[in-house]
């Protein structure tokens, strides 16, 4: 099977190869065994499952109540009652009691009426009126699970309930993880130390073994092995033996330290070097002793979408089943999303509904952000022959989690502030129905989305130059036509964020042109990039004269981590980022964090809920303070209802 392919392949086609390399080399199905029913959740049947016995066995009372024979009660009326005699013509019953020899039928206790150890009746009952009949639930030789089928516990409990105590199931197919990389340190050393640069701890075989032991394999994972070519070709082919697929963590890419596709190669065959995917081209594949060995990114994003792309459908090959998923829906892109064209790129998004529109919104693009799968519903795919999608057309979203309601969901589109976090984390506690999900654009894409009905709300905190006041004229002017109540949230201290005891001296914005100075900055329409904006302006200060100006992050903690790991040297922030990071700080503005809500969803329960946490929450304004930097004094206050110009 000399197979080596030098150019990229799609996707579509990297699935395929592998398939058939799986086929070639495999049995598919993967054989079976025989195991206890108590013990089959999540197994894959191997062979149609049929009832032994029907449920019920025999015919059975479905009240506590009295067995009679319904020709008995034919002439029961309310005029004219029929007494049946206790214990030769009627016979007392409790729930789930047989029904006895020549009784066809139960009245309810309630029913009856007990005079001289006969019961009166006072209307007749039609042939096994509240009886259980023989197989009513189950019935012998009845199909309870169909070949190749997921066992679920209510499957579990239907099989047991027909006298099925075994059955045939699918092995479950073994795969060994080998995490690689000099620079990778086992979890549990951080118990003793924090990690020290150039320190990693490995944490991509935890995600990548559940996210196979749920699909139904058994996962076996291997110390780490550091980047030696020798080291690698021993790991790999110790493991070969043992498992059905072998993953390699790293070292897949084209780096000096990149070795998994030169082990393949030397001992098996190198089928698939490179996918035409972002993130995630450097997945490579081979065969080994006949075996498949897969090499997945290291960055968290490219080696879950390797998983969801190409390891999953494997596994479900393996065990016959259907390619599971969560479904896809078709939703509104809230913002552009330009793409590279050569490669399908797919991004990670938020889902909500706004009135009858589902919006999707992106979330962060880089294939090392692991929490933007934390945050994710779905995934929208950018094909490769396209430069991007513009904003408000309609995409599909293949959902990655179960997300719900939509309605359910509070979308809120527009600025950063770490107060947002806290309270998705306190409306999810307070009422685990609803939940907050939030989408960094800026202030004023928050508006933007308003207008374009697709959010339920907008943080905001756009300062207006001429009146010294926040977001009501920007609200007068973006949104002239909709009625839009502003409510506080909070007032927050921005400033300039710098190093543990500011080494480099940063006083104020004067100091951003300085030659040794590498500044951070938040995106266009945020209301943090407009204050910077705006003191540039008042200064007379060019911002071509600083250098990092052109580079954006959009969350306040993005630039926090950005002073932090040395990549700027200051950046404009909450003083709340800065104390999570423990970094100092140059106070520069006070300002005011509003929400804005059209004022028709107010009605709507999910924003009631979210508000009562506002204004009445005592522990939610508590830890609000205790990041630093906050005043609450007007939390939940109505600062302004606009009225709208031309209404609807």
């Amino acid at each position: 099977m000399k197979q080596i392919f030098h150019r990229i392949l799609t996707s579509e086609d990297a699935l395929r190869k592998l398939i058939e390399l799986v086929k070639a080399v495999s049995t598919v199905p993967i054989s079976s065994e025989v195991i206890n029913t108590i013990d089959s959740k999540n197994r894959v049947t191997a062979k149609a499952v049929f009832a032994l016995y029907s449920s019920p066995a025999y015919h059975s009372s479905a009240m506590d109540g009295y067995a009679v024979r319904f020709v008995d009660t034919l002439k029961a009326t309310e005029r004219q009652p029929v007494r049946l005699k206790i214990g030769s013509e009627a016979i007392y019953v409790d729930t789930g009691d047989p029904l006895p020899e020549g009784f066809d039928a139960v009245i309810m206790i309630e029913d009856v009426n007990v005079v001289d150890e006969s019961i009166e009746i006072y209307k007749a009952v039609s042939p096994y009126q509240h009886v259980r009949v023989v197989g009513e639930d189950i019935v012998a030789t009845e199909l309870i699970a169909p070949e190749n089928h997921k066992i679920t516990p209510i499957d579990m409990s239907a099989m047991i309930a027909s006298g099925v105590l075994e059955l045939e199931v699918r092995k479950k197919p073994v795969v060994s993880i080998i995490p690689t990389g000099t620079e990778i340190i086992e979890p549990e050393e951080i118990r003793l130390r924090p990690p020290k640069a150039p320190e990693i701890i490995e944490y991509n075989s935890v995600f990548i073994k559940n996210i196979l032991e749920d699909v139904g394999a058994t996962v076996k994972r291997t110390a780490i092995t550091k980047d030696d070519i020798e080291l690698i070709k021993d790991t790999i082919l110790r493991e070969i033996v043992k498992a059905d697929i072998v993953l390699v963590l790293a070292g897949s890419g084209k780096g000096s330290e990149d070795y998994t596709a030169k082990a393949i190669s030397e001992i098996g065959e190198l089928i698939i070097n490179g996918v035409a995917i972002k993130p995630g081209k450097p997945f490579i594949a081979g065969l080994v002793k006949n075996k498949l060995v897969l090499g997945i990114p290291g960055y968290p994003v490219s080696a879950y979408l390797c998983m969801n792309l190409f390891v999953i459908p494997l596994i479900e090959l393996y065990l016959g089943l259907k390619t599971s998923s969560y479904g896809e829906i078709k939703a509104l892109l809230s913002r552009p999303v330009p793409s590279q064209m050569g490669v399908d790129e797919f991004i990670r998004v938020k889902v909500g509904k706004v009135g009858e529109k589902t919006i999707t919104t992106p979330l962060g693009r880089g294939a090392g952000l692991i929490m933007s799968i934390v945050r994710a519903d779905g995934i929208v795919k950018i094909p490769s022959n396209s430069e991007g999608y513009p904003g408000g057309i309609e995409v599909t979203v293949n959902l990655i989690k179960g997300i719900g309601e939509l309605d359910d969901t509070i979308l809120c589109i527009g600025s950063h502030d770490n107060s947002l976090d806290l309270l998705a984390n306190f409306l999810k506690k307070r009422y685990p129905r609803y939940s907050l999900s939030s989408a960094h654009v800026g202030s004023m894409g928050g508006l933007v989305a308003i207008k374009r009905a697709e959010a339920h709300m907008a943080g905001c905190h756009l300062l207006d130059e001429i009146t010294g006041d926040y977001n009501i004229s920007f609200i007068d002017k973006i949104l002239p036509d909709k009625k839009i109540a502003l409510i506080n949230l909070v007032y927050r201290e921005q400033g300039l964020i710098v190093p543990k005891g500011n080494p480099k001296k940063i006083k104020d914005f004067h100091d951003l042109t300085r030659e040794d100075i590498v500044y951070i900055n938040r995106q266009a329409g945020s209301g943090t990039r407009l204050l910077l904006d705006k003191y540039l302006k008042d200064l007379n200060i060019d911002s071509n004269k600083i250098k990092g100006y052109q580079r954006e992050e959009y969350t306040h903690m993005a630039v926090a981590s950005a002073v932090l790991t040395g990549v700027a040297d200051t950046g404009l922030a909450i003083y709340s980022s800065a104390v999570a990071l423990d970094l100092d700080f140059v106070p520069v503005a006070n300002e005011r964090y509003d929400l804005a809500i059209p004022y028709e969803y107010l009605e709507l329960d999910s924003i009631k809920s979210l508000l009562e946490i506002i204004l009445n929450d005592k522990d939610f304004k508590h830890h609000i303070l205790s990041m630093g930097g906050y005043d609450v004094k007007d939390m939940g206050k109505i600062i302004y209802i606009s009225e709208p110009l031309h209404p609807k």
